[in-house]
C-alpha cells in the first residue's frame, strides 16, 4: 500500500528525516513513536505534501505521491488529522466535514453518505454537526478533525499525536473509533504518531520507532489483528 524509500526531508537546512524506508500494508495499523522533535510530524507532512523532500520516494499502491500536489493526494484517498486540529472556526462541524469532499467535486448525495459512514465510526461527532467549530473543546475538536480526515481517507489515514491532551474518557472513545475502522474500512492503512507509547495501550498496532531521522520496526511488534468486540463505557 504505502512505500517509503530513502525519504529525506530538511527543515531550514537541517536534516530531519535521513533516508526513511518502510512498507505499510493495507489493513494494517502502524504507530510511529519517537521523542518530540524526532520528525514524526514531518514524516506525515511529507506524505501529505506539506513538506518537500530533498530525496527519496513515496508511493501509494505503486503510484508516486511526490508527483501529486497535496489536494490531489486527498483525492487518492489520503486523509490527515494534524495534531493542532485546524478546523475552520466560522463554519459548522458539518461544513468542515463537507469541505474536503466538495473541493474534490463529490456529489452532495455521496458526501451525505460519507458523513453517515463517518458518524458510524465516530458517533460522538453526530451531536456536534450543527455546532460552530469555534464552540468545541480541545478534545471535541480532535474528534471532529478525525472525522474530517475520514471523509477523504479511504485508503490511507494519518493521525498526528491523537491522544496528547485528551481526558481519559475521550482517549478511550478515540481508540474505540479507530478500532471500528477495521469493520467499516478493512483495507484502510492507518498510521498514528505518538511521543508517549503508553498512550497507545488501547490500540493494537505494529510499532515503528523514529530516531535520529531513521525508522525501524520494533522487534517485539506484532501485526494488528481485527477485533470482534470493543470495550464499552
Amino acid at each position: 500500500m504505502l512505500r517509503l524509500n530513502h525519504l529525506c526531508v530538511d527543515i531550514a537546512g537541517i536534516p530531519v528525516l535521513r533516508g526513511v524506508s518502510a512498507e505499510l500494508r493495507s489493513g494494517g495499523t502502524y504507530a510511529v513513536v519517537g521523542r518530540n522533535g524526532a520528525g514524526k510530524t514531518t514524516l506525515l507532512r511529507a506524505i501529505m505534501g506539506f513538506a518537500v523532500p530533498r530525496g527519496g520516494t513515496v508511493e501509494l499502491a505503486g503510484r508516486s505521491l511526490l508527483a501529486e500536489p497535496s489536494h490531489r493526494r486527498a483525492g487518492l484517498g489520503v486523509g490527515y488529522a494534524p495534531e493542532e486540529r485546524v478546523l475552520f472556526p466560522t463554519m459548522t462541524v458539518r461544513d468542515n466535514l463537507r469541505l474536503p469532499c466538495e473541493s474534490l467535486g463529490m456529489k452532495p448525495a455521496e458526501i451525505d453518505a460519507r458523513i453517515a459512514e463517518v458518524v458510524a465510526v465516530v458517533p460522538q461527532v453526530e451531536g456536534m454537526l450543527p455546532r460552530s467549530a469555534a464552540a468545541l473543546s480541545g478534545g471535541q475538536g480532535k474528534m471532529a478533525a478525525l472525522a474530517r480526515a475520514l471523509m477523504v481517507g479511504t485508503r490511507l489515514l494519518m493521525v498526528d499525536e491523537p491522544f496528547q491532551g485528551l481526558a481519559p474518557a475521550l482517549a478511550r472513545q478515540y481508540a474505540e473509533a479507530l478500532s471500528r475502522l477495521y469493520e467499516l474500512r478493512p483495507e484502510l492503512c492507518l498510521v498514528i504518531t505518538e511521543s508517549n507509547r503508553a498512550l497507545l495501550d488501547r490500540v493494537q498496532c505494529t510499532t515503528l520507532t523514529l530516531e535520529r531521522g531513521e525508522l525501524a520496526i520494533e522487534a517485539s511488534s506484532t501485526p494488528p489483528q481485527k477485533e470482534t468486540s470493543h470495550e464499552t463505557a
